[in-house]
């Protein structure tokens, strides 16, 4: 089989080495290019030395690469760099995934309102597909543009997915009270992600409203096929790696929520439903595709707890773009992230 042709936009940060360090690996991969304006000439492997002996590549300025002779182009980029560029791309015939936001809000006004910027492609918004591939596993095996979902929204949607489809909760009363580690702030110097600042630490933001919550909102909507009401709380935490989501809502009637979740995400590779009573840790899926789920229903009351973990690196961010890579070129969906968690 031909290997597909892959580009990488914005190859050093933490989302693009974790691309590097999947795709590296693919056995139906090859890398072709890897950008980066500010460090075009280098080798890959001179800024990541756990890539030496894997990436071969330097990073090039892409200004001066033709990624139109890539099959798919991953945007491992800050918000609004990939709507500058996917149009080109796409009447090439190249396929994009896009791992910031520029796609994943389908309500233009409420996109540019979170993030602060004028939407320079709005009419390929509405063409995108959601890559949440345990919901849209279909769409995505047609589409030509993927909006890669954003870490808090995987964990949070995929631990109330079963609840809102099977329409046992109150849709109105919803809660993620959600915590991650730095690296999902990206690889950036600021001053709340230094060590003497976040280690040691943990503290709630964004409570008055964070970016993610129109995303998880409509991914949610969707479910239900309606409106939801969600109160969204991300935490920082001193970890590296890793996200985990513990999940409020009230029953509306009796359910047996072991057997909704795993008949629910019985054929799903990358969705581990654990043994009822167990309790998932984000260090049971460090370094992997995987997100592990726990449904619990406290002194047999009203109320559900569901606690879901993901390495934000990987099942929420470059994991999963993989997967949808694999989905889009009809791939078996687990090549290349058949990844054993790392432990300790």
């Amino acid at each position: 089989m031909q290997k597909i042709k892959v580009g990488i936009v914005g190859g050093t940060g933490y989302t693009g080495v974790e691309l590097l360090r999947l795709l590296a690996v693919h056995p139906q991969v090859e890398l072709v290019a890897i950008t980066s304006r500010g460090e075009a000439g280098m080798p890959v492997a001179d800024m990541f030395p756990s890539l030496r002996g894997y990436v071969s590549l330097p990073f090039v300025d892409p200004a001066q690469v033709d990624l139109g002779q890539c099959d798919v182009v991953f945007f491992a980029t800050p918000n609004g760099v990939a709507m500058q560029q996917t149009r080109a791309l796409l009447d090439k015939g190249v396929r994009v995934i896009d791992l910031a936001a520029d796609f994943r809000i389908q309500d233009i006004a409420v996109w540019e309102k979170w993030y602060g910027m004028t939407h320079a492609c709005p009419d390929l918004v509405s063409e995108a597909v959601y890559g949440l591939p345990e919901q849209n596993r279909a769409q995505i095996r047609g589409a030509r543009l993927i909006a890669n979902p954003g870490c808090y929204p995987t964990a949070v949607q995929l631990g109330f997915m079963p609840l809102l489809e099977a329409g046992v909760i109150d849709s109105a009363y919803l809660i993620a009270d959600t915590k991650s580690g730095v690296s999902g702030a990206g690889r950036k110097a600021e001053v709340h992600s230094l060590f003497a600042e976040a280690g040691d630490n943990f503290k709630a933001y964004g409570v008055a409203g964070h970016r993610h919550l129109p995303e998880i909102s409509q991914g949610l909507a969707r479910m239900h096929g309606d409106a939801v009401g969600l109160t969204f709380v991300p935490h920082l935490t001193p970890l590296i790696r890793g996200i985990h989501a513990t999940l409020y809502a009230r029953l509306t009637g009796q359910v047996d929520l072991q057997a909704l979740f795993e008949a629910r995400y019985a054929d799903e590779r990358f969705v581990d439903v654990l043994p009822k009573g167990m309790h998932p840790e984000t260090r049971s899926v460090r370094g992997s595709n995987q997100c592990r789920i726990a449904v619990h229903q406290p002194q047999g009351g009203d109320t559900v707890v569901v606690l879901s973990v993901i390495d934000n690196l990987v099942k929420g961010a470059a994991g999963q773009a993989v997967q949808n890579m694999n989905i889009m070129f009809d791939l078996d969906e687990s090549s290349g992230l058949n990844v054993v968690p790392l432990l300790p």
